[in-house]
């Protein structure tokens, strides 16, 4: 949490308020006042902005939850201030927004790895999703955050800062995807076919995979069909082509992207899991 706060930190300090960038959230509100007096320190108005936010989500989702979020916003907001006095690594609001959004975005996968919150705008939606009923919690977040970078766009007279704030949170977003995931991108395969039990053991054979076959109906003729699933490396997706088409020509293949894989030969169990 420590080191996701430092990095998030170092995303405003170094980058987004030098160069004048408001990208959401209360962080990004925090920022906007400060460009306005610059005596108002960012660190901690955002930790005063987020007090009423705090009592506002006390009664969804309990003090324990609450108790969280608050050691992370004022770890958040000490580091913002202490290493207010480093200077800004660059002066081109491009530059900014990437670099920005990389550091902030490791600072969020930090967060959500280890089940930390930093309240803000993702409480607030908590929040008004309850009021009203209608509308879910990442629309809510969505509708803040575009409500605070409008604002900034507006108050500081300059529609750039909304070309820069969509190029934060998409690297953001991307770089806290990594954080979470990994480098390695795995594959989930769906064959239909008629030869399953060849096709199964040929991939047995041939790759260090293992394989699961399910009983199926085609509903078009009402034929029996073997279904088979498993999971492969990017790197392995032609070589399963290959060997499914060398057995089986007719066979249906459906490939799908898989966000995470547990298990033996993949992403080992973490403890405590």
């Amino acid at each position: 949490m420590v080191v996701g706060c430092v990095f998030y930190a170092l995303s405003i300090v170094l980058f987004l308020e030098p160069c004048g960038i408001v990208a959401g959230g209360v962080a990004g509100l925090s920022t906007l006042l400060h460009l306005l007096n610059e005596k108002i320190p960012i660190g901690l108005i955002s930790i005063a902005i987020n007090i009423p936010i705090f009592l506002l989500g006390l009664k969804y989702t309990g003090w324990k939850f609450i108790l969280r979020c608050l050691l992370t916003v004022v770890t958040l907001g000490l580091c913002t201030d202490l290493l207010a006095f480093l200077p800004a690594m660059t002066e081109e609001p491009l530059l900014a927004s990437l670099y920005g959004g990389v550091f902030q975005g490791i600072g969020i996968g930090l967060f959500i790895r280890f089940e930390f919150s930093s309240g803000g705008t993702e409480l607030l939606g908590r929040v008004i999703s309850k009021w009203v009923k209608i509308i879910n919690i990442p629309v809510c977040v969505g509708l803040c955050d575009a409500i605070i970078v409008a604002t900034g766009a507006i108050v500081l007279k300059t529609a750039d800062n909304i070309l820069y704030a969509l190029i934060v949170v998409f690297v953001s977003t991307k770089l806290s995807e990594l954080i979470l995931v990994g480098l390695e991108k795995s594959k989930l395969c769906i064959i239909i076919c008629n030869k399953g039990k060849e096709v199964a053991e040929a991939l047995i054979e041939k790759s260090p995979r293992g394989v699961t076959m399910l009983d199926g109906e085609g509903m078009y003729k009402h034929e029996n069909r073997d279904i088979l699933l498993t999971c492969v490396k990017n790197r392995q997706l032609t070589q399963l082509r290959q060997i499914v088409h060398s057995v089986d020509e007719s066979a249906f293949v459906i490939i799908n992207d898989s966000v995470e894989v547990r298990g033996k030969g993949f992403t080992a169990w973490e403890k405590g899991l």
